[in-house]
């Protein structure tokens, strides 16, 4: 679901970097002879040695600052704009693709690697993740296409792949907003290590089935798989809905402590603006977080975003979300997202993102953020305001 969201959003943040049209020729061209062909445009070399392979990727770097950060360090409850009051280089993302032929038996690959902060925040158990090197390669993975009548092929993909949850990617430039939100960072998973069969019956119907190793598993910590799929509905070419289930047992070394839940993402264009509402709830059996560990705990979550462009060079975004963690199985975490140990909160942002495309080829994002919990997690208070800029350049 992220690659689908990441293309229904790229249209409309990356419009300005469309190069313009020629202006119209006003000479009488019967009266001129036709200008010379062009010279054949450059070829670099990786594209020469491997037909039909494609290279591109991101640059971006930002400053984030809130009034109330945890040890004048890290800004509590956030992720790639955790660092307080710093210039930071979150990511140099080198892309490599090479698509599959729908209507034949065909091979595609596909890798991301990612170099800068953001990548220590994405590390998967058993790839990277301990080592404090601000690496990752959150992409890697084989597709190889079965032709089908309809002409859209059967694709199976066998390695590490981006979730199928969420509006919201970790390519941070194709979200409507800079900042993740909370349900991205507390109630999805990032990655998966496993196999993914995909297929798009009819312009409006699709969908995705997943065997993995577990939610941001390289190497597995217990001896099962978790599966998850989506089913993807397009009513019309200005709507979607996508439902995604996953079920699995994601605590070490216990194969019977399941988690599972739903999750739905409706989109709707509507002229220059778009709207997504998403909502998610998930369970997990005997959390081993919670007081008692023979307890399961709950949670869910509603978000939702906005988008306008006022032009081709200025849109606005804005995003709601509130989550609800029952029994703090799913913001617990001390360390790099800096909620405290809790036995429950209740909390959630308001965000809104100014995208500036007067540059080509680049993207400028001053953000104001308000997030409030009912833990008194912003040093001590209930609450706390954010501001940040990114830039990041697209190549």
């Amino acid at each position: 679901m992220r690659l689908l969201s990441a293309l229904l959003i790229a249209p409309v943040w990356l419009a300005a970097q469309t190069a313009p049209s020629a202006p119209a020729d006003t000479t009488d061209k019967k009266a001129v002879p036709p200008p010379p062909p062009p010279p054949a445009a450059t070829v670099n070399h990786l594209e020469t040695t491997l037909a039909g392979f494609k290279l591109s990727g991101f640059a971006e770097a930002s400053y984030a600052y809130s009034g109330r950060s945890l040890g004048d360090t890290a800004i509590v409850g956030r992720l790639f704009d955790r660092l307080q009051n710093r210039f930071t280089l979150n990511a140099l993302a080198i892309v490599l693709d090479r698509p599959y032929d729908p209507t034949k038996f065909s091979a595609g690959f596909h890798t991301e690697l990612l170099v800068g902060q953001d990548a220590t925040m994405i590390q998967s158990n058993g790839f990277f993740s301990g080592t404090g090197t601000p690496v990752d390669v959150p992409h890697l993975y084989v597709t190889l296409n079965v032709p089908t009548a309809s002409g859209n092929g059967l694709q199976f993909k066998v390695g590490r792949i981006p979730t199928l949850m969420g509006l919201e990617v970790l390519e941070t430039y194709a979200n409507p907003n800079w900042s993740e939100g909370n349900q991205f960072i507390y109630v999805e998973n990032f990655t998966a290590l496993g196999v993914s069969v995909e297929t798009k019956f009819n312009n409006h119907l699709d969908a995705q089935f997943r065997v993995i190793n577990g939610w941001d598993q390289v190497s597995d910590n217990n001896s099962r798989k978790s599966l998850m799929g989506r089913l993807g509905i397009y009513p019309d070419a200005a709507t979607s809905l996508g439902i995604v289930g996953f079920w699995g047992p994601e605590e070490p070394n216990n194969n019977t402590a399941n988690r599972y839940g739903v999750e739905g993402l409706l989109w709707r264009k509507l002229g220059k603006a778009a709207v997504w509402v998403q909502g998610d709830y998930g369970k997990e059996q005997a959390n081993a977080l919670l007081p008692d560990p023979s307890k399961d705990a709950q949670w869910w979550a509603l978000g939702g975003w906005v988008t306008y462009d006022f032009s081709s060079s200025v849109g606005l975004a804005l995003r709601g979300d509130y989550v609800n963690d029952e029994n703090g199985a799913r913001s617990s975490f001390n360390g790099l997202v800096g909620f405290p140990a809790n036995t429950g909160q209740k909390f959630g942002s308001g965000t809104a993102t100014l995208n500036i495309r007067a540059w080509p080829d680049a993207v400028v994002r001053p953000e104001l953020r308000y997030d409030r919990s009912t833990l008194a997690a912003f040093a001590g208070k209930k609450d706390q305001v954010t501001f940040a800029l990114a830039v990041a350049y697209l190549y």
